[in-house]
C-alpha cells in the first residue's frame, strides 16, 4: 500500500509476541498446548454441569457461564497468536480488527460481572444459608447472567463507536498480538484524549464495582467462618476464598494496570505481558481453580468417566 499525506490505513500489521526465529516453534507449541487444555477443560466443565442434574444449581450455573466466557475469550485471541508466529503476511483489516476487539470486549467485561455474581452467590450461601433458596433463585441467576452479557455488549459498543471517530495515517503497525483498544489509540493520528477518558471512566467504574462486590462478599464470608473459632473453620475459610481471590487478583490486577493506569503514548512491552494473563493464562487456570478443587465437580467427573470408559 502506497502512502501519502491523505492516505488512511485500512489494514494493520500485528507484530505478535516475538521477532526472534528461534523462539517461534517453542512458543507456538506452548500456546497450542495451553489453548487445547483451555478448550478441553472449559468445555468439559460445561458438559459435566449440563449432564449432571445435581449440578443444576446457581453456583454451577455461574461456573458453567464462566467456562463459556473463558472459552470465548481464549478463542478470540489465541488462534490469532498462533497464526502470527508463521504467517507470511500479518495483515489484518480494519473490519477484522474491530470485530476481534468487539468479541474480546464482550467476553472480558462479562467475565468481570460473572466473577462479582459468583462472589455474591458464595456470600449468600455461607452467610445466609437458610435464605439461600429464597434469594438465589433460578430467575435471579438468569437475570444476573443476562445482565453480565448485556453489560459487556453495551460497554464494548460504546468504545467501538468512539474508535470509529479515529483515523490512522501515521502508522499501521500494532505493537500487540491482537487488536485491543490501547494499541489502536497509540497509533491514531486523531487526538484520542476522549477515548482515553471514556476508557478510564467506563472500564474503571466496572472494575471498581466488580472488585468492591468481590472484596465485600469474601470479607463477609471470611468473617462468618472465622466466628466458628475452630481450626476446621479457618481451613474452610481459606479453601473457600483463597483460590478464588488468587484468580481474581491475577485477572483484575492485569486489567487495572492495562486500562486504568495513566495512559502512555509510548509502546510498552509490559502491556502484552499483562494481556497474556487475562486472555491466555486465566482461562486455562479457571477450570482448575474453580472446579478441580470442588468435591461435587470431582464426584461428577468420576461418575461421568465411569459411565463412558
Amino acid at each position: 500500500m502506497e502512502r501519502d499525506n491523505t492516505t488512511l490505513w485500512t489494514e494493520f500489521i500485528l507484530t505478535g509476541l516475538t521477532h526472534q526465529p528461534q523462539w517461534k516453534v517453542p512458543l507456538f507449541l506452548m500456546f497450542l498446548v495451553i489453548y487445547l487444555i483451555t478448550i478441553v477443560g472449559n468445555l468439559g466443565l460445561i458438559t459435566l454441569i449440563w449432564n449432571d442434574p445435581h449440578l443444576h444449581i446457581p453456583m454451577y450455573l455461574f461456573l458453567g457461564s464462566l467456562a463459556l466466557v473463558d472459552t470465548w475469550l481464549s478463542s478470540t485471541v489465541t488462534p490469532k497468536i498462533l497464526v502470527t508466529f508463521f504467517a507470511r503476511s500479518k495483515l489484518i483489516s480494519l473490519t477484522e480488527c474491530m470485530l476481534q476487539f468487539f468479541s474480546f470486549g464482550i467476553s472480558a467485561t462479562a467475565e468481570c460481572f460473572l466473577l462479582a455474581a459468583m462472589a455474591y452467590d458464595r456470600y449468600v450461601a455461607i452467610c445466609k444459608p437458610l435464605l439461600y433458596p429464597v434469594v438465589m433463585t433460578n430467575r435471579l441467576c438468569v437475570r444476573l447472567l443476562v445482565l453480565s452479557f448485556v453489560g459487556g455488549f453495551i460497554h464494548v459498543l460504546i468504545h467501538e463507536s468512539f474508535l470509529f471517530r479515529l483515523t490512522f495515517c501515521n502508522s499501521n503497525i500494532i505493537q500487540h498480538f491482537y487488536c485491543d483498544v490501547m494499541p489502536l489509540l497509540k497509533i491514531s493520528c486523531t487526538d484520542p484524549s476522549l477515548n482515553y477518558l471514556m476508557l478510564f471512566i467506563l472500564s474503571g467504574s466496572i472494575q471498581v464495582f466488580s472488585i468492591s462486590t468481590i472484596l465485600v462478599s469474601y470479607t463477609l464470608v471470611l468473617c462468618s467462618i472465622l466466628k466458628q473459632k475452630s481450626i476446621k473453620g479457618i481451613k474452610k475459610a481459606f479453601s473457600t476464598c483463597g483460590a478464588h481471590l488468587l484468580s481474581v487478583s491475577l485477572y483484575y490486577g492485569s486489567l487495572l494496570f492495562m486500562y486504568v493506569r495513566p495512559a502512555s503514548p509510548q509502546v510498552d512491552s509490559q502491556d502484552m505481558m499483562d494481556s497474556l494473563f487475562y486472555t491466555v493464562i486465566i482461562p486455562v487456570l479457571n477450570p482448575i481453580i474453580y472446579s478441580l478443587r470442588n468435591k461435587q465437580v470431582k464426584k461428577s467427573l468420576a461418575k461421568f468417566l465411569k459411565r463412558n470408559v
